[in-house]
């Protein structure tokens, strides 16, 4: 059996999707599957075992200059490497106009898709002939994904545990033992203060008090700081010079190095923000904070993972800004994320006896 999946972005919904792969491998061990992305996430997915072929596209880039030579080659080279491939099955676990466009192009006699009260965009469910419904536990977004690419099968979801994994090559693991250097404490921790939101973000003092707390828990920790822009990288330098020399800041690196990392640590602690979910994709636990988000459908899933919710009333309203924001941030309390965290990581010392 022939699969094509199709999930461009973003990097947090593909992290989400990727448990899909081990269901199908469950569901159908002898199919192989393909992998529409986006460029800009090929890594996500790129060296996976499971996958046989990733076909990327280049929306966000070819947005810019739908015109342009370059574009109308690119565009037709990849439309020409999908018919060459004929499909018995096409997952849209995108659910837009672009990701419909695809499984048009597509060949296979079924094409399954969101149901209609589900889909990002409407002009979707004109490419999918088979749509399916969500039930009341699919409150998370993996749940949802895992309850497409079910349909077909006889396995249920529920039966396989989810969990993906991002390959990492030899020289991303050396890149990622190099940047971490002589943090050899125990437990290894990372912190990441940054988001896309500032409504998804905590305050300063809430992450120098959180390693502190943690360090007086676990005096041979070592706690790394990673960022991604000049700002989150302030801040890191910022609890880091609070925290002395028990703190490592990060370097910058690829997404695979950054990976690498991910794999060696004990614990991720961050807000709704790309590294939980990286993290929780590659097996780490986290202990991720959620403000103007839902967390028990942004959240990872598991034991391994904990999800601190603001307890303000007004709490997952999805704003980009507001003029309670301070207050918000203060609602994360600093007692919730140690309990999480020391939950999380007595766990993980149980399980290693």
């Amino acid at each position: 059996m022939k699969i094509l999946i199709i999930k461009t972005s973003s990097l947090g919904d593909i992290i989400h999707a990727l448990p899909v792969l081990e269901y199908l491998r469950q569901a159908e061990p002898a199919a192989t599957i393909d992998w529409v992305v986006d460029e800009a996430f090929v890594d996500l997915v790129s060296g996976n075992p499971l996958i046989n072929r990733v076909l990327t596209v280049a929306f966000r880039r070819w947005k810019k200059a739908p015109f342009a030579r370059r574009t109308r080659r690119e565009l037709v080279s990849f439309i020409q490497t999908l018919r060459q491939e004929r499909y018995d099955l096409i997952f849209d676990l995108q659910g837009n106009l672009k990701s419909g466009l695809v499984c048009a192009f597509g060949r296979a006699p079924l094409k399954v898709g969101f149901s209609r009260a589900h889909q990002q965009e409407r002009l979707n469910a004109l490419f999918t002939n088979r749509k399916v419904g969500f039930l009341p536990p699919d409150k998370n977004a993996g749940q949802r994904y895992l309850r497409i690419v079910s349909a077909p099968f006889a396995l249920p979801p529920e039966s396989v545990v989810p969990h993906g994994d991002i390959y990492t090559s030899p020289e991303d693991n050396a890149h990622a033992q190099q940047m971490i250097g002589g943090a050899a404490g125990h437990p290894l921790m990372l912190f990441h203060n940054g988001t896309t939101w500032t409504t998804k973000l905590w305050h300063a003092e809430g992450w120098k008090q959180l390693a502190d707390a943690l360090l007086l828990h676990y005096p041979q920790a070592t706690i790394l700081l990673s960022w991604g822009t000049a700002e989150e990288r302030m801040l890191a330098e910022e609890i880091a010079r609070h925290i002395g020399d028990r703190a490592v800041v990060l370097g910058k690196m690829s997404l695979k190095q950054f990976v690498a990392v991910l794999k060696r640590v004990d614990l991720v602690v961050g807000g709704d923000t790309g590294p939980i979910h990286l993290a929780a994709a590659v097996g780490t636990p986290t202990v991720s904070f959620y403000r103007c988000t839902d967390g028990s459908l942004n959240g990872p899933l598991g034991r391994d993972h904990m999800i601190v919710q603001s307890p303000l009333p007004c709490t997952k309203c999805l704003r980009k800004s507001c003029e309670r924001d301070e207050e918000c941030r203060k609602s994360i309390s600093v007692k919730a994320m140690l309990t999480a965290a020391e939950s999380c990581l007595d766990h993980g010392k149980a399980a290693a006896l």
